[in-house]
């Protein structure tokens, strides 16, 4: 089984409501049609509801009316912008979590604002999740400006902040600023793509071993490139961390190459992991998180 913890989807939109190649979220069918096509059996839909994001939001009630055209395939995410709410430290996040909870959707994300990680108005949003008991996604952003994602330098040092913050919500690690981090050799030039060659050990590795509380999102070319990029160590990386690991694709185009399908296919073809690891990180780990109940 293939459960996919990061797409995205949203309905029909007016033809220049695309990115600037003309690319864009599939629909629903056709994200259905994706997922057929590659073997995925479930997918978590991600909500992108910030202004940074680049070309048209998607909201939780169309997250939820997505998900539920198709409820045995996709899980929905609720997503806020940590400034909502009047952009107010004290804002109260609650009754929103409490009511999409009620309404289906098992995690939060992706947050995507560009404002630093420990922005007070951060601070304030991950203590209303924490006290959800919903995990949250983030997408991380290499610089203020130019870019979606929470701000954090290299290093990761806000990110460690708030995992010392909040040790009780689950963070679902993503993007390519996080993954890169996955090697001592990223630099702030390299830190914003997919940096390539044998890896030394890194920031990720570190966070991960001392935060409980961080699990990894390997989807997109950042997860994927980061596992992938020096083998040896890659499946050193999946046996050790197996247990807080998430398979995923991050589909957002109509048309996407998927190779982390063929990657897991070729791990388990060829036993270079165990069938344990194997399942945990294809489904095990996120049926257990996100509460769904599969045998």
């Amino acid at each position: 089984m293939f459960i996919d913890i990061h797409v995205h989807c949203c309905k029909a939109r007016h033809p220049k409501l695309t990115r600037m190649n003309g690319s864009h979220y599939p629909d629903p069918a056709r994200l259905i049609a994706m997922m057929d096509a590659a073997g995925i059996d479930m997918a978590v839909v991600q909500t992108t509801l910030s202004p940074e994001w680049r070309y048209t939001m998607v909201t939780v009630e169309e997250t939820l009316e997505i998900c539920s055209m198709y409820p045995k395939r996709l899980i929905p995410f609720c997503s806020f912008d940590p400034r909502y709410l009047s952009n107010d430290t004290k804002a109260n996040f609650t009754p929103l979590l409490e009511a999409y909870k009620e309404l289906g959707c098992k995690g939060v994300g992706e947050i995507i604002a560009n404002i630093p990680f420990d922005d007070p108005l951060c601070m304030n949003f991950f203590a209303h999740v924490e006290k959800s008991g919903l995990p949250l996604t983030f997408h991380i952003g290499p610089q203020a400006g130019g870019c979606y994602g929470l701000i954090d330098e290299l290093g990761l040092p806000r990110l460690e902040k708030v995992l010392q913050a909040f040790p009780n919500l689950t963070f679902l690690a993503h993007s390519q600023p996080f993954w890169a981090e996955i090697s001592t050799d990223v630099t702030q030039g390299t830190r914003g793509g997919y940096p390539k060659g044998p890896v030394t050990p890194g920031r990720v590795v570190e966070l991960l071993r001392k935060y409980p509380n961080l699990h990894g999102d390997i989807s997109a070319g950042s997860g994927y490139f980061a596992i992938t990029r020096d083998l040896e160590f890659g499946l050193r990386f999946l046996d050790e961390f197996q247990d807080r690991l998430h398979w995923g694709t991050d589909i957002a185009n109509q048309e996407q190459e998927l190779p982390i399908v063929g990657f897991f296919r070729k791990l388990k073809s060829e036993r270079l992991i165990s069938a344990a690891a194997y399942e945990k990180i294809t489904w095990r780990n996120s049926n257990a998180l996100l509460k769904l109940g599969l045998e």
